[in-house]
């Protein structure tokens, strides 16, 4: 018996990994263990993830197992969508067009900023009093 054809990718966001594992299935996606509907408990989160599937029209011809840690869901929802993407342009190479148009290859960059010494938080000030 002839081994199924396994795509890789990585996605990060924020401080939270995504190791994507696609194989030609029936569209299951499960997130460590769990259906990803279950695991990212907020609909738009679960959207989210999914997206770049359902750009392509191909969310029903590939199973999901992504193995995520740190950060937190919405990391995590991010990490996934883009793991899942550049799993897909291994599939196929003219993916890269749609997908990068729709913005899915580009890893979001955007972290917390530091906290500034003297200030409350990274911006807050604290009260100013004249008198």
């Amino acid at each position: 018996m002839a081994a199924k054809a396994v795509y890789q990718g990585t996605g990060r966001r924020k401080s939270s990994v995504a190791r994507v594992y696609l194989t030609p299935g029936k569209g299951e996606i499960l997130i460590n263990g769990r259906p990803y509907d279950e695991y990212l408990s907020r609909k738009s989160l679960a959207i989210l993830s999914r997206k770049p599937l359902e750009v392509l029209g191909v969310a029903e011809e590939y199973d999901i197992k992504a193995n995520v840690h740190g950060g937190g869901l919405t990391g995590q929802a991010g990490a996934v969508q883009l793991g899942i993407s550049r799993a897909l342009l291994q599939v196929n190479a003219d993916f890269r067009q749609t997908l990068k148009s729709h913005g899915f290859l580009t890893r979001d960059a955007r972290r917390v900023e530091r906290k500034k010494y003297g200030q409350p938080g990274a911006r807050k000030r604290f009260q100013f009093s004249k008198r």
